[in-house]
């Protein structure tokens, strides 16, 4: 599985997506670094590893992390001095021999505390482990709520206490969870670990309600942190952890026994065909793809360099050409694969005497037929069996009278009902702009993904900048209007570029990455290879339940 993006080929520098692609790997090398060269010499000077160090001890050797929510917090709480990557790393690695979820708290950034994304992204992580029935591993070392913020981190149903009613619910499924406290697990904290199913805990670690500061305060009673939650106590008074260790490596060493000796959970999954190198390399997507405003690209060219070579087997390819939809496999895994087409395409209409007529389809829109043969698609793909994969580079959905007369919301529907009752995983992949319904109908993140993964320089918003700062402008004119100010065409022109930069920027990629909008930013570069993970990922994915859709309109 891959783990930090590397920047793009030489061959390509000159491309926009490729100098995105090395601003991303600038990024992630500077979000693996977690609280800093402070942070984790504090660490190392309190006798303990780092959540990386831990996470790379307790995978097999040799094998790579599939991050999820690397981008957590991004840029946000910045009164605070920030919280890289919300200050916890959840990755999907390999543990003797089988996927498994790893949870691990950041004691560098903030030491270990939960804000608001924190809680998010935890949640994230189980939800995909969940829907997997994929074991968690929780590294615990977390100072608790970070109070300035409790009333967005305390009571919802997003919120910390929702982490513990998974622990439990996910328990009841039979889903292995286990934790190792190796630091501070203080306050509702606490609940975590003792909710799971074998607990694990270092000497020098402390797992408590109420640390020695607040039970003196609250009931007057001095007590020293080993004897009030410290591990010998919990081993030999509380009975209430399962194996007493000396120091990380000792823990980690006898949290991978433990779990090597769990036969609850299948081996990690392996694609049921040989894998075949795709048609085109992997630099071609630098020369094929284009971003620019005006520029085309056939998405068939770009899915010649990430599908198997021979395997693409497209679905009904001389109608709805608006969306490519196709079989195929990517790594040796069958998938199903709607990609937007990012060129012109032709659409033939039935026609009377003079026979049927040709219009044209404009680069990067859904039409009526196209979300028809969709529709069409989806159902099959869960008719056989096999995950779906949804390439995002759409402006939306096409208006106009003649669509509209051509039943595109009742098409569009049609589309998105059987998006939605899918019982296969669904894996998104963000290429470019992924604007309105067109987001909802490529399986957005309102639709359970499974998945979602984006190319950096993509946007995702309700429409494109220009247009919405547009709208937003005329709004915010007419309402000074009513005020009785006037507006010369200076400060019109303040106006519009201040709203042009505001909506840019809540549309970038990374916005909603940072919020947990989308699970991974990737190199275009290792696409293949991610989506081989995901699909590797996606294997462990039961889909026992019937497939039904609600009412079609037809």
């Amino acid at each position: 599985m891959s783990h930090a993006s590397a920047p793009a080929a030489p061959s390509a520098t000159k491309s926009p997506l490729a100098l995105a692609a090395a601003t991303l790997a600038t990024q992630i090398a500077k979000i693996e670094e977690g609280g800093g060269a402070g942070g984790v010499e504090r660490q190392h000077r309190l006798g303990r590893l780092t959540a990386r160090e831990r996470i790379a001890r307790l995978i097999d050797p040799g094998s790579t992390t599939f991050e999820v929510g690397q981008f957590a917090a991004w840029n946000m709480y910045r009164e605070y001095g920030g919280a890289v990557s919300a200050g916890v790393v959840t990755s999907i690695g390999e543990v003797d021999g089988r996927l498994a979820m790893i949870v691990a708290n950041d004691a560098t950034v903030k030491a270990g505390a939960f804000f608001p994304m924190t809680c998010k992204k935890i949640i994230r992580a189980q939800a995909i482990a969940e829907r997997a029935r994929m074991p968690l591993i929780y590294l615990v070392d977390s100072a608790g709520v970070f109070l300035p913020l409790q009333e967005d981190v305390f009571p919802d149903t997003d919120d910390f206490g929702r982490i513990f009613r998974n622990n439990a619910v996910i328990s009841a499924q039979g889903i292995p969870q286990i934790a190792a406290i190796m630091g501070n697990c203080v306050a509702g904290g606490g609940y975590l670990p003792v909710l799971c199913d074998t607990l694990l805990m270092t000497e020098g670690s402390g797992l408590y309600l109420a640390g020695p500061a607040l039970v003196k305060a609250a009931i007057g009673q001095e007590v020293e942190s080993e004897e009030l939650g410290g591990a010998k106590m919990h081993a030999e008074i509380s009975g209430t952890i399962d194996f007493r260790e000396k120091d990380d490596p000792a823990c980690l060493t006898r949290l991978r026994s433990i779990f090597s000796a769990n036969r609850a959970t299948k081996p990690a999954p392996r694609p049921p065909f040989d894998a075949k190198a795709p048609k085109r390399s992997a630099d071609d997507i630098f020369t094929v793809f284009r971003s620019e405003p005006g520029q085309q690209y056939d998405v068939e060219d770009l899915l010649e360099c990430l599908v198997d070579e021979g395997t693409f087997d497209e679905y009904r390819a001389e109608y709805g050409r608006s969306l490519v939809c196709a079989f195929a496999r990517i790594g040796g895994f069958p998938c199903g694969i709607v990609a937007n087409q990012k060129k012109l395409t032709q659409k033939k209409m039935p026609g009377g005497k003079a026979g049927p007529s040709t219009a044209v389809n404009m680069p990067s829109v859904i039409y009526d037929d196209s979300a028809d043969k969709a529709a069409r698609f989806i159902m099959d793909c869960n008719q056989k069996r096999i995950p779906i994969i949804f390439m995002h580079d759409t402006t939306g959905f096409m208006v106009g009278r003649d669509s509209e007369q051509g039943g595109i919301i009742r098409s569009g529907a049609k589309m998105v009902n059987a998006m939605s009752n899918c019982v296969v995983p669904k894996i998104a992949l963000i290429l470019n702009s992924s604007y309105g319904a067109g987001n909802y109908a490529m399986c957005g993140r309102a639709f359970d993904p499974f998945l979602t993964l984006a190319w950096p320089g993509s946007k995702c918003s309700v429409m494109g900048a220009a247009q919405a700062a547009s709208v937003l402008l005329q709004i915010d004119l007419a309402a000074r209007e009513r005020k009785g100010e006037k507006i010369d065409e200076e400060t019109r022109k303040q106006l519009l570029a201040a709203i042009t930069a505001s909506y840019s920027e809540q549309q970038d990629i990374l916005y909603g990455a940072a919020r947990g909008w989308l699970d991974r930013m990737i190199d275009p570069a290792k696409t293949r290879d991610e989506l081989i993970a995901s699909l590797r990922i996606a294997a462990m994915v039961p889909c026992n339940a019937d497939y039904r859709t609600g009412v079609l309109q037809t």
